[in-house]
């Protein structure tokens, strides 16, 4: 397991740079209409979080040039990029696929953490809560997505796959061998 944290694939510097010119809040509303409908599929989501669900997290992916601010209680789930980390609860930072294996099941996040690719900063047990109850969803971002777009749904799943395969960024949920 090891070796792949060797590999964590990194955002290409380009396309970073290109998310200078993005202007951030069409983004946030698209991205708080994606939490929502995480939350309403999963409503387990904040049953898990239990007390911390009024908290405030940042998650920073150190290659891109934002950040978001997610709070999960707030309006069934609102998100809001930002250029630099704003005050929050707690901050989760690292190379966006770390973040996405996160989510995805596809790294650990303990090995993460102790490889010093992920760093987490202010109230430990918040972040230790989301990452719970982000691993008991197990939610794949790559479906998700591709619900929203109805009839296009099918292609947007191969072009999600070919995505991955051709950046090493794990954009959904792979199927368990079995």
């Amino acid at each position: 397991m090891t070796d792949a944290f060797a590999t964590i694939s990194l955002v290409p510097q380009p396309l970073s740079l290109g998310l200078l010119a993005v202007p951030l809040a069409p983004m946030s509303v698209a991205l708080s209409l994606l939490a929502g409908r995480v939350i309403r599929g999963h409503p387990g989501l904040l049953d898990r979080l239990g007390d911390y669900g009024g908290r405030r997290f940042v998650i920073d992916p150190t290659d891109l040039p934002l950040c978001l601010l997610i709070q999960p209680n707030a309006a069934h789930g609102a998100v809001r990029l930002h250029r630099q980390p704003p005050s929050a609860d707690a901050r989760i930072a690292g190379p966006l696929a770390a973040l996405l294996g996160l989510v995805h099941g596809t790294w650990d996040g303990d090995a993460l953490f102790f490889s010093r690719d992920l760093v987490i900063e202010g109230d430990t047990s918040a972040a230790l809560a989301l990452r719970n109850a982000i691993d008991d969803a197990e939610l794949d971002l790559g479906a998700e997505i591709s619900t929203l777009v109805g009839p296009f749904g099918q292609m947007l799943r191969q072009v999600i796959a070919f995505a991955e395969r051709r950046t090493g960024m794990p954009l959904r949920r792979m199927e368990e061998p079995g």
